[in-house]
């Protein structure tokens, strides 16, 4: 069967939903890509999508069809990581999916200094706080700061988060510095807002060895923890985020943290790939570039 770019037109118009999105990640126009998947529905005698003037979406056909091509694009990916040498130099496209605010604070600088070192490598990296579906999304590995589940996935632990309560100097001669969660409620916090539920995120310690989860009436909510940042070191209030986001600010004296004996246990930080492929020279060198990175700063924490 020939035309097989007619196959890659319809895999990237039904991952995204869109005939446009799909002629971006091709570099083709918009009405290419339905030319193509028109002449795939000749050829295979089914219509693969329901078109109206604002989206399209996958006939019965045509997601039967879109679940075999995953995995034939699956295997292709091995192929050519077969081809390149999964030990040899890395080389094609690194397509990595990483938390925003995390994503532009360490993996740029590590993806910047990966390019500069290998001439025969690109990248790809969405920076987003929703969590993709990488095996559909084809994507070569993501950043996952939380506990893993997905038995699909394979990953290796490449660091911590830990979660710092901070305040402005200026903030705590105002209104005191706390000395346990118990003493907090007279104060203003700023708290991040969750962009699935729409509700503040708790603020949370460890008190005595046990989780002690606090939802404080909040002075500003936001949902953008560089922002909590910048609002906290202007005497706003009491922000809880990740230490990497305020770790410049903790070194400056910008922020204080506060209550540090009462920190809630560090959340793991890990690299995920699918585990069912072999691993690409370019994601091997991803991965241990982070490691490094991670090491490093932890040897020159300032905790």
């Amino acid at each position: 069967m020939s035309g097989f770019s007619q196959f890659f037109a319809f895999a990237c118009a039904a991952r995204h939903g869109s005939f446009a999105q799909a002629g971006r990640e091709l570099g083709v126009t918009p009405s290419t890509v339905a030319k193509r998947i028109v002449r795939l529905e000749e050829q295979l005698g089914i219509k693969l999508f329901h078109r109206t003037t604002r989206q399209v979406a996958l006939t019965s056909d045509g997601e039967a069809l879109f679940a075999r091509c995953e995995k034939i694009l699956a295997d292709i990916d091995e192929l050519e990581a077969l081809a390149a040498g999964a030990g040899g130099e890395p080389r094609g496209e690194l397509r990595i999916n990483v938390p925003i605010a995390y994503g532009k604070r360490t993996v740029l600088p590590v993806v910047a200094d990966l390019l500069l070192r290998h001439p025969g490598m690109t990248a790809d990296v969405r920076l987003t706080d929703q969590v993709c579906d990488l095996i559909k999304d084809r994507m070569d590995a993501a950043i996952r700061i939380m506990p893993l589940e997905d038995s699909r996935l394979a990953s290796r632990q490449i660091g911590v988060q830990h979660l710092v309560l901070c305040a402005s100097p200026r903030y705590l001669e105002r209104h005191g510095t706390p000395d346990h969660p118990a003493r907090l409620g007279p104060h203003h916090f700023i708290v991040f807002r969750n962009p699935t539920s729409g509700r503040g995120r708790p603020v949370q310690f460890s008190v005595k060895g046990n989780p002690l989860d606090l939802h404080p009436a909040h002075r500003i909510m936001l949902d953008d923890g560089e922002g909590m940042v910048r609002a906290a070191g202007q005497g706003a209030g009491l922000a809880q985020v990740p230490d990497y986001m305020a770790a410049d600010e903790l070194m400056n004296g910008t922020l204080v943290e506060v209550l540090p004996a009462f920190r809630p246990p560090p959340l793991p930080i890990n690299v995920i790939w699918p585990g069912n492929r072999l691993m690409p020279a370019r994601v091997r060198a991803f991965i241990d570039a982070l490691s490094a990175m991670h090491a490093d700063a932890g040897a020159r924490s300032f905790r």
